[in-house]
């Protein structure tokens, strides 16, 4: 058994697939097939099952794709400790956004952070914030800014920056020359939704339903996965939102949107460094911490 080993085993199973996972880690199929052979011989058991056109590992599988994720973590944090050491910031650091961090936040802190430390590079994976944690918790990446608060034992949180959301309307809507609007009206427009594991969305239910509103009432027969498609759906006048003012400034200065206020309801809320409790931090992912802190 090596290490080499234990990457195309982790590749078979997060793939489901031994001929996906060949593509993935630039392998014949057959190359795969005898790596994962050798090593249900060093273990003297079967590691994988094939289920038709899907591969699934078994239990004596499963508990080595934990070990093995935690090796190969292990692995990773000893070449940067080193290079660090030898006075290199060297190495990859694998980032997760939700959808206002990874679109807005992220990029910008990505430049400045490469200039600094050229030797390193970044992989960013987007998606809502339950994904993002998801992906924390399986290693898959390390560090991730989410716009939510998380109750969970295995992940810790740190305030990064803060947000202001506000209701976004099109420029020619009946409520765009005003500076605010009621809470009470936001029940009587078409309310664009987004998925359940949107941060965004889950700081305007809580919000709603802190003023005594059943947010239940909201007349959301439209739900979008991205907040480029809410900003297209506002522009076209499929209805109305709430939205991060970082995400539409661009729309708003052009005169395209309108950003109010709405009376009777706390739409701060902050956007949060969020790391695995169980997992050691890389050298890497320490000194883009620091970086974060400072730049925001």
């Amino acid at each position: 058994m090596d290490l080499w080993q234990l990457h195309i085993f982790i590749s078979v199973v997060e793939n489901k697939s031994f001929s996906k996972a060949s593509f993935a880690i630039n392998l014949s199929q057959p190359t795969v097939s005898l790596h994962i052979k050798e090593l249900e011989a060093h273990f003297q058991c079967r590691l994988l099952d094939r289920l038709g056109k899907i591969t699934e590992p078994t239990k004596a599988g499963e508990l080595l794709y934990q070990y093995a994720k935690r090796l190969l973590s292990l692995r990773d944090q000893t070449e940067s400790a080193l290079q660090e050491f030898l006075g290199n910031a060297k190495g990859t650091l694998f980032i997760g956004g939700s959808t206002i961090p990874s679109g807005y936040i992220i990029p910008r802190l990505i430049g400045p952070f490469l200039k600094q430390f050229p030797d390193i590079s970044i992989e960013l994976t987007a998606g809502d914030t339950m994904q993002i944690v998801q992906q924390i918790k399986k290693g898959k990446i390390e560090i991730g800014i989410v716009g939510a608060k998380i109750d969970d034992p295995q992940i810790k949180q740190e305030k990064l920056m803060s947000d202001e959301m506000k209701l976004i309307v099109p420029a020619n809507h009946k409520w765009a020359k005003r500076t605010s609007i009621d809470s009470s009206k936001l029940f009587e427009e078409t309310f664009i939704a987004r998925e359940k594991g949107s941060g965004t969305w889950q700081s305007i239910l809580k919000a709603l339903d802190d003023e005594g509103f059943n947010s239940k009432n909201l007349k959301t027969g439209i739900t979008m996965g991205n907040t480029i498609s809410v900003i297209q759906s506002i522009l076209n006048h499929a209805g109305i939102s709430i939205l991060s003012t970082i995400a539409v400034q661009n729309e708003i200065n052009n005169g395209y949107l309108k950003a109010l206020s709405v009376k009777g309801m706390n739409l701060s809320r902050f956007f949060y460094l969020t790391l695995s409790k169980k997992r050691t931090l890389s050298p890497i992912c320490k000194k883009f911490i620091n970086f974060a802190r400072q730049a925001l």
